[in-house]
């Protein structure tokens, strides 16, 4: 034992030496040979030199005293938890991540140049006899997490990727990398060029915050050099849709909710939760470890406790997700097992699972009915900046008010919005029976403003000054949404316009959530997502024109349609 402490010691001992004696300027042409002029000058505003870090496998607490004691360490016991070095430590030596309890220290020092920088200490504790042991040989041996980091003095997003393209230019490839919740800060790891003249061959970018949207490319780039867990990864796809329909059913987001959620939130034991939820304790802690990597929920000393993603599946909160969670969990998992079959024969899989439409098959099952509608409403999100869209606004402001009608709306979100909004407007929901019943309870306080119809596309009514179509074509071929705009049409003044929320396929083949939606729609429902252009030919084949397009979050839009040979002038959305 005294040997390898005396190992792990050294090898802290020469991190420190090396912490103290370098700075920003100096270090960066070093790990990035050909650096120099005004890209260095670049990095060296956006970034400083801030730790090198060491792993080091102490017997217990009083080894690890003794181990930092010797190095003129001087640090805060007991260590905080680090998230990404115990996930990187759990692929590598084919572990489970909950079995490797890492911890990190961030002793100060003080660099010959006066500047107050870190040794960053990871701690993986390996009693003697521990089934640890082989992990600690292969560390110290292959020096993985051994690394230099710079943290970047200005978090923003536009900085951060000029920073990795920088890096990336001067033979750095992506080597992983995560956001650790417990300090809300966020991590790049770099492998250095092999002609890099120190002996660390890692890199480390820390930035303060949440910035896992800039990360996402980064971990791509890193996933395309390893094609065999990139597949794993996409495979465990099913994994994930379970693991989130499970939580969400056994309401575990609701009994987390309070003082277990949130940032400052108290953990809740397994033991606990498994109790309140009427759960076996073992699997829970198996499902909760899972949903930890992912973001649901965060992991620490006292337990689990909500993240802001895992209160999005509580039930009953403006926003909830739950119902989603359900439906892909649910009935539509269950069809899409027959997608193979969809994409051979062009039947659509849900009718072929289930002997019927979805409508149908939901309209006849009361609670289903109940789910679906409230999936309809959970991406709601997409619905925030519809209200100020100009037709809307410029309707408010007419002198006589006017009449908003949303076809097919749902449980009537979306126009409970608009009205809200603009007091002076008026509504119209029309839609089936059932649907329209829910919808009345949940417009009840707009009181006479809004109207209610039941019936189908062919009682569209007449005389409104503005027609909405939300979320409605995509469910169609382009038969039928010809024959529903057409309806639109004939109901529609000559100085009325419609709007049309949809998600728009991108025609550059672009990451977009439509085209992972134009598969669902493919799979279960018989209908599709669409281009801009393409949609712009329905509307042509029904008498009207597209005049604009606005985008709405979730990778939705909304597009401005009016007659042809409508009021003349309308200004492009």
């Amino acid at each position: 034992m005294t040997t390898t402490l005396s190992g792990d010691t050294s090898r802290l001992l020469a991190t420190v030496d090396f912490v103290k004696e370098q700075d920003t300027a100096a270090l960066l042409p070093l790990l990035f040979p050909g650096l120099d002029g005004p890209e260095l000058r670049t990095l060296v505003e956006h970034c400083r030199f801030s730790h090198a870090a060491q792993l080091v496998f102490p017997a217990d607490e009083a080894e690890l005293r003794n181990m930092l004691g010797a190095c003129g360490l001087v640090p805060t016991l007991p260590p905080g938890p680090s998230v990404v070095v115990r996930e990187r430590l759990a692929v590598r030596h084919k572990r489970r991540a909950g079995d490797l309890d890492v911890g990190i220290l961030r002793p100060p020092v003080v660099g010959v140049d006066g500047a107050r920088r870190t040794v960053e200490v990871f701690v993986l504790t390996v009693p003697p006899g521990s089934d640890l042991d082989a992990v600690a040989v292969a560390e110290r041996e292959g020096q993985h997490e051994a690394h230099v980091a710079f943290e970047v003095v200005t978090p923003d997003p536009l900085v951060l990727r000029g920073l990795c393209a920088t890096f990336a230019r001067y033979g750095a490839t992506a080597d992983g990398g995560g956001y650790n919740p417990h300090e809300n800060g966020t991590v790049f790891y770099f492998g250095t060029a092999a002609e890099a003249k120190v002996g660390y061959r890692r890199v480390e970018l820390y930035v303060p915050g949440d910035h896992r949207d800039v990360l996402s490319a980064h971990l791509d780039e890193f996933r395309a050099r390893q094609p065999a867990e990139t597949v794993l990864r996409l495979l465990t796809g099913a994994w994930t849709t379970q693991a989130l329909a499970a939580f969400t059913e056994l309401r575990v987001p609701d009994a987390m909710a309070g003082e277990s959620e949130g940032e400052g939130g108290r953990g809740i034991g397994v033991e606990e939760l498994a109790r309140k939820v009427g759960a076996r304790p073992r699997n829970l802690a198996t499902l909760l470890r899972y949903l930890a990597m992912l973001g649901v929920v965060a992991e620490g000393r006292d337990g689990f406790r909500l993240t802001a993603v895992g209160a999005l599946l509580r039930a009953g909160e403006r926003g909830s997700m739950r119902a989603l969670a359900l439906m892909y969990g649910g009935p539509f998992y269950q069809s899409f097992a027959g997608l193979g079959h969809t994409v051979r024969t062009g039947q659509v899989a849900f009718e072929r699972h289930f002997g019927e439409n979805h409508f149908d098959h939901f309209a006849r099952d009361p609670r289903l009915a109940e789910l679906f509608d409230q999936s309809m409403a959970a991406g709601s999100a997409m619905f925030d900046p519809v209200p100020t869209h100009p037709v809307l606004t410029a309707a408010a402001g007419a002198p006589a008010g006017a009449t908003v009608v949303d076809v097919a709306g749902g449980n009537g979100e979306l126009l409970g919005r608009v009205l809200a909004a603009h007091p002076r407007l008026d509504g119209v929901l029309l839609e089936r029976p059932h649907v329209v019943e829910a919808a009345r309870r949940q417009l009840a306080e707009l009181g006479p403003r809004c109207a209610f119809l039941a019936g189908d596309f062919a009682d569209v009514p007449a005389g409104g000054d503005v027609y909405v179509l939300s979320r409605v074509l995509h469910d169609w071929d382009d038969e039928q949404c010809r024959e529903i705009l057409r309806h639109c049409a004939r109901a529609m003044p000559a100085h009325a316009d419609l709007l049309v929320v949809e998600r728009v396929l991108p025609a550059d083949g672009a990451y977009s959530l439509a085209t992972a939606w134009d598969l669902h729609m493919m799979c279960n429902v018989g209908g599709r997502e669409r281009t801009a252009d393409h949609y712009g030919g329905l509307f042509a084949d029904a008498g009207l024109t597209l005049v604009g397009q606005t985008p709405l979050p979730l990778d939705g839009a909304v597009l401005h349609v009016r007659r042809n040979g409508g009021a003349e002038g309308a200004a492009s959305a």
